[in-house]
C-alpha cells in the first residue's frame, strides 16, 4: 500500500490524525475545535504543513534533532539501501553498518572505547543505570547503588530515568519511583544559591556534600547534561567541570554525561562534554546521532568499565544481561554513518559555533531593547532567553506570556520553543536550537521574530 495523496486537499489527513493520534505534550481537548497541526514536507530548515504554510523551524523537530537538516537524499537512500540488503538481526550478531558506525564514533570520542546501542536517550540512559546497579552487585557488595541527578536536569519518559528527573512537573503523577536515585543542586549562577565569588567551584561542591550526606561507599555514579536542555539551557560556570571531575575521582563515583541534546555537532563540538575538558565514564546520545532519519541511541563507556562485565566468564550473571530489540538494527547506524559524514564534509562543527555566536550577539542586543529578558544563554546553536517580569528582583515572566510569544513566533512562520511543563513557576526561557546548517538569515530572522513578538506581547 502507499500513500495516495492529494497535495491540494489533506483535509481527510487532518481528520483521521484529529480521530485516532495521541499527540506527544498535548492536551486533545484543543482539537475539538481546531484542527491539529499535520506537518507534510521538510526540506533543509524549512516546514510546510497541510494548509501549505511554510514555517522556519529553530528547533530542529521540535526536540533538537534533525541536526543536519530535513529532505537529505544521501541519509534517506543509504537506508534503503541497507534495508534491502540486511533489514535486521538482533544485537546479540554484529552488523557491517553497527560495526563500522562505532569505530567511526569512537574516533570522536578518545578515552572511550564501546558502544551499546538502544533506539531513544531514555533506553541509552537507563542502560548505564542497569550497568551501574550490576557494577555494584558484583564489584562492591552491593554497596556503591545509588545514582545522583542534578536539579533541572532531565534524563528520559521511562519510570527509571523519570527517578532521576530534576524537573518536577515531568515526573508529576509517574510515581512512587525506584529508590536510591538523589538529586543535587543545579549550577543556573544567574538564580544563584551561594552568595560567592567562585560559583561554579561552590556549586560543584554541593555535589561533594550530597556525596558526604549519602555516603561514598554508597554513591556509584551521577549523571548530568553538559549543557541543561529542558530545564532551561543552562551553561556551567566556570571552573565547574573540572570540580566534578575532581569530586568523582576522589570518591570513585562513575561520571555519566547525557549528550541526548547536546551530542553530535549541536554545542559546535562532536560532543558538548568535549567543551569542557570531560573524561567520563560513560556518554549517552541519541536525537541528532542520525538526524531523526532512523532511530538510534548509544551508550558509550570506557574500557574500563566494560572489563567489569568480562571477568567472570565462568559465572553466568556476570555479564551485561539486556538486549534492545531494535538496537542497532541497521537502519540506525547507516544513518548515523551518512550523518556524520555530512557533519564533517559541510563543515557543520564550524558553522555551528559561527552561527551560534550569531545567535547570541542578537540576543544580547535584544536583551538591550525588551528589558523582559533577564538572561541569555547558550553554547553553539543551543541558546535561551530567560524571561522575567521584573529584572531586580528576577521574578519569572508568566508562564501564558511566555507561550504567547511562542505563538506570535509561530504566526509569523517562526517555530521556536520554550521550556515546557517542567518546572512549577520556572518554565520562562525560550529556547532555540536550529540545524546546524543555518545561515546569517536564518539567524536573523528567528532573532527577528522574536524581537516582534516581544513587542507586541509586552507591550
Amino acid at each position: 500500500m502507499t500513500l495516495d495523496l492529494n497535495p491540494n486537499d489533506m483535509t481527510h489527513v487532518v481528520a483521521a490524525d484529529r480521530e485516532h493520534v495521541w499527540h506527544h505534550l498535548s492536551q486533545h481537548k484543543q482539537y475539538e475545535t481546531i484542527d491539529p497541526r499535520v506537518f507534510v514536507e521538510g526540506k533543509g530548515m524549512r516546514l510546510w504543513d497541510a494548509t501549505g504554510r511554510e514555517f522556519l523551524d529553530a528547533v530542529s523537530g521540535g526536540v533538537w534533532t534533525v541536526n543536519v537538516g530535513y529532505g537529505r537524499e544521501s541519509i534517506a537512500n543509504a537506508v534503503r539501501d541497507q534495508l534491502l540488503k540486511l533489514n535486521y538481526f538482533a544485537g546479540s550478531a554484529g552488523t557491517v553498518p553497527g560495526a563500522i558506525f562505532a569505530q567511526r564514533l569512537i574516533d570522536k570520542m578518545p578515552g572511550m572505547s564501546r558502544v551499546y546501542y538502544s533506539n531513544s536517550g531514555s533506553e541509552a540512559n537507563e542502560k548505564v543505570y542497569k550497568m551501574v546497579r550490576q557494577i555494584a552487585a558484583r564489584h562492591h557488595g552491593g554497596r556503591k547503588w545509588k545514582i545522583l541527578y542534578r536539579d533541572r536536569d532531565y534524563h528520559g519518559t521511562t519510570i527509571g530515568t523519570l527517578a532521576t528527573s530534576g524537573q518536577d512537573q515531568r515526573a508529576m503523577h509517574y510515581g512512587p519511583f525506584p529508590d536510591g536515585f538523589v538529586r543535587v543542586p543545579h549550577c543556573l549562577e544567574y538564580r544563584k544559591q551561594w552568595d560567592v565569588e567562585n560559583y561554579g567551584e561552590r556549586a560543584a561542591d554541593a555535589i561533594e556534600e550530597v556525596i558526604l550526606r549519602e555516603g561514598p561507599d554508597t554513591v556509584g555514579a551521577i549523571v548530568l547534561e553538559p549543557v541543561t536542555a529542558g530545564g532551561g539551557v543552562i551553561t556551567p560556570p566556570e571552573g565547574y567541570w573540572q570540580r566534578v571531575q575532581e569530586i568523582c575521582r576522589k570518591y570513585d563515583v562513575l561520571l555519566h554525561i547525557d549528550e541526548v541534546v547536546c551530542g553530535l555537532g549541536r554545542t559546535g563540538t562532536w560532543f558538548g562534554y568535549q567543551q569542557y575538558g570531560i573524561e567520563p565514564d560513560f556518554v549517552t546520545m541519541a536525537k541528532g546521532v542520525a538526524s531523526g532519519y532512523a532511530a538510534i541511541s548509544c551508550t558509550v563507556t570506557t574500557e574500563r568499565v566494560f572489563e567489569m562485565f568480562k571477568d567472570a566468564p565462568e559465572d553466568g550473571t556476570s555479564y551485561f544481561r539486556d538486549i534492545s530489540t531494535f538496537g542497532g538494527c541497521t537502519a540506525g547506524p547507516v544513518a548515523a554513518i551518512e550523518n556524520m559524514r555530512i557533519i564533517e564534509d559541510e563543515n557543520l562543527l564550524e558553522n555551528t559555533t559561527r552561527m551560534g555566536e550569531r545567535v547570541l550577539a542578537n540576543l544580547h542586543q535584544l536583551m538591550e531593547k525588551h528589558a523582559v529578558i533577564g538572561d541569555v544563554r547558550g553554547k553553539g546553536l543551543f541558546c535561551g532567553a530567560e524571561l522575567v517580569a521584573d529584572r531586580q528582583s528576577k521574578e519569572p515572566a508568566e508562564e501564558k506570556k511566555v507561550q504567547a510569544v511562542v505563538a506570535e513566533c509561530l504566526a509569523q512562520g517562526v517555530i521556536i520553543g520554550a521550556t515546557n511543563r517542567s518546572l512549577p513557576g520556572m518554565n520562562n526561557t525560550l529556547c532555540l536550537s536550529p540545524a546546524l546548517i543555518a545561515t546569517p538569515d536564518d539567524i536573523d530572522r528567528i532573532t527577528d521574530a522574536i524581537d516582534n513578538a516581544l513587542s507586541r506581547v509586552f507591550a
